[in-house]
């Protein structure tokens, strides 16, 4: 089973279509019978051709048991979206995937919440050593007015479990209880990450692949040409880094692997860090443990195409059983920092 990523929206773009329509080619060729679930039939993953059986239904935990009721598929692939990890999540938490016996490939529920719950995800980083912005975790205005006195304005409020648009940088007191207010009542948990402001910082970003034997490569360094403060989504990104020495592309990459091994995510995951180029410090902002527009956009850029291997590695290839497409030879995967370009 394929979970779509809903309806286009403001802020959500067409890249969780090509993802999805990526994976049920490729896990129709090797083999698998695909069921479709998304409620926008305007989308091509929705063609009659792209997968066996294709639902347009509402997204949410009733219909989704009451199709894998019907159709007892073995596993759920999530091609990318935050629609899909929430639901899938939901589902787990619920027991509907134990009912039933489906198995969540590519992204396990356990690595959804190390990769999306921010407590979980601050935890992670504190045990591999790698620094975070100063924040606190926020589950009422109260205590978020309070995180955000101690830190100093401007602050960042970052919305557990929601799609990364919704994270929002705010400058003053009646803003931020605004914002935060939003950010408790969009997030799936009700919480909020209150964390200090990096604006102006280098933003910088990894687009990392992994298999099942821990094999990874980085695909794509993403140097955001706008600083933080400007939303990747709406910066000019150059692809490979042009002005980011080899030590801190060297440095990245370490960190990257280091944090998609413990997150556990099979096929592609995004990083982001933010860099101040006048103290050298180096802070780990997300993760996006699935297809992202930046995955999109470093498949553009390298011709590299992420959805299509990720979906691949999720149904249990390893990156030395795929050959590169260019010449159908792999080549240096057994190399651990291999860059590909």
């Amino acid at each position: 089973m394929i979970i779509g990523s809903g309806p286009i929206i403001i802020g959500q773009a067409c890249e969780f279509d090509y993802s999805g329509t990526q994976a049920c080619k490729a896990l129709r060729s090797l083999g698998y019978k695909i069921v479709l679930v998304n409620s926008n039939p305007a989308t091509i993953m929705t063609d009659p051709g792209m997968a066996d059986i294709t639902y347009i239904e509402p997204l949410n935990v009733e219909t989704m048991t009451r199709i894998i009721e019907k159709e007892r598929p073995d596993a759920i692939c999530l091609p990318g979206g935050q629609t899909g990890l929430n639901l899938s999540s939901q589902l787990a938490e619920q027991g509907i995937l134990d009912k039933y016996h489906v198995k969540v490939i590519g992204v396990e529920p356990d690595a959804i919440k190390r990769g999306e719950d921010r407590l979980a995800f601050k935890e992670t980083m504190n045990e591999l050593g790698i620094e975070m912005p100063k924040s606190k975790i926020a589950e009422n205005l109260e205590d978020a007015e309070a995180i955000a006195a101690e830190l100093g304005f401007p602050v960042v409020i970052r919305p557990a479990y929601t799609w990364e648009a919704p994270a929002a940088l705010v400058y003053n007191t009646e803003e931020f209880r605004t914002v935060a207010s939003r950010g408790l009542a969009a997030s799936m948990i009700g919480q909020i990450l209150v964390e200090e402001s990096v604006e102006g910082w280098e933003e910088l970003e990894l687009e990392v692949i992994r298999d099942h034997k821990n094999q990874m490569i980085t695909v794509c360094f993403i140097e955001n040409v706008d600083a933080m403060g400007v939303h990747t989504g709406d910066s000019y990104c150059t692809a490979p880094m042009l002005t980011i020495s080899q030590e801190l592309q060297n440095r990245l990459q370490e960190y990257s692997y280091k944090v998609v091994e413990r997150i556990g995510v099979i096929g592609g995951t995004n990083i982001q860090f933010a860099h101040d180029p006048k103290t050298d410090r180096v802070v780990i902002i997300e993760i996006n443990p699935r297809t992202s527009r930046s995955s999109a956009l470093a498949s553009k850029a390298t011709g590299f195409p992420i959805a299509l291997i990720s979906a691949k590695l999720a149904a249990g290839l390893t990156l030395d059983e795929i050959p590169y497409w260019r010449d159908g030879h792999w080549k240096n995967i057994h190399h651990p920092a291999i860059m590909w370009w």
